[in-house]
């Protein structure tokens, strides 16, 4: 898959690094052909635009022209545009900020890096272009509709060992979520499964026979009210959708949730938004060891579920 790379000197431009893409073995004739067809979202007339304004580069920042041959296993780098981008409504809040780190509170409906049909419309982006430090970059994954702590490294050089410490599991992570009262299912609980691409949709993590790879620890903070009830949630893994996958198999999807269990794609992939109904998962809080200065960090979330509120006495 395409990644956002700017290790190799080229411009940031409005906060968005170029993309990059290794050509690999093929019959294509030009560089032109092959990202015509590789990206055929993308109409050839805009890509023929974007060379002639210099927006795709090879790995020297040579510019890449209409009639340049094809040469398998150069790296091209492409800026992206997206013609029409609404905003999300809803503002990020800057947590904390020192030579190292940023932290940022995210609001639903936000996604973390560009992708698809979101560019400036991004945790990353906009955090560049408000704070003024193109090589940001996140350390840790969450979903475009999960609410929540991201954690970014402020300098290239640093960016591994951060990597590195979520890899390794030794962050400690707490999620908080809204889901049916599911008073038949024991807490606390820890849910571990095997998790693997669904073969029957494309958007979804599906559970499979086999060693476990994906564990979460649940427990039922109270109730919330409409048969409702707010958990606790502590990934032990990391897995994408996890949460999601697990509480659903749990018979307590989350609510709003839009590709657990029944995938309703238009939403799930930003096509369609009911800003009104927000997916009820937040990353409350984050803890972890800095690789880098040896101090503890512990961040926690100032944003509330709209639907988290506990009933008297809970």
């Amino acid at each position: 898959m395409p990644r956002t790379d700017v290790r190799h000197g080229l411009a940031v431009r409005d906060g968005v690094g170029p993309s990059c893409i290794a050509l690999p073995p093929g019959p294509w004739a030009t560089i032109a052909d092959f990202l015509t067809e590789r990206f055929s979202a993308v109409p050839a007339a805009e890509w023929l635009a974007r060379m002639a304004r210099g927006d795709v580069m090879d790995e020297a920042g040579c510019r890449v022209d209409a009639d340049r041959p094809y040469r398998p296993h150069l790296k091209v780098f492409y800026y992206r545009h997206v013609p029409v981008e609404p905003r999300v409504p809803f503002d990020e809040v800057v947590l904390f900020r020192d030579a190292h780190l940023v932290v940022i509170d995210k609001p639903h409906f936000l996604p973390v890096t560009p992708g698809g049909r979101y560019l400036q419309e991004t945790v990353l982006v906009r955090a560049r272009r408000r704070l003024g430090i193109e090589t940001l970059s996140p350390v840790h994954r969450l979903d475009r509709e999960t609410a929540g702590l991201v954690v970014l490294a402020v300098r290239p050089d640093e960016r591994a060992a951060y990597h590195a410490l979520f890899r390794a599991r030794a962050v400690e992570k707490m999620y908080e979520a809204v889901a049916s009262d599911g008073k038949d299912v024991p807490m606390p609980h820890v849910r571990r499964s095997r998790m693997v691409e669904s073969t029957e949709a494309f958007m979804q993590m599906a559970e499979v026979p086999g060693e476990p790879n994906a564990e979460t620890a649940i427990e039922r903070a109270g109730p919330c009210g409409g048969g409702r009830a707010l958990y606790r949630l502590r990934p032990l893994t990391g897995r994408r959708h996890q949460l999601r996958v697990h509480m659903a198999a749990l018979g307590l999807p989350l609510v709003n949730d839009c590709i657990y269990p029944d995938l309703h794609a238009h939403e799930a992939d930003g096509e369609t938004q009911d800003f009104s109904r927000p997916l009820q998962l937040l990353a409350r809080s984050i803890a972890f060891t800095d690789p880098v200065t040896g101090q503890s960090r512990s961040f926690e979330s100032t944003l509330m579920l709209s639907e988290a509120a506990l009933s008297p006495g809970s």
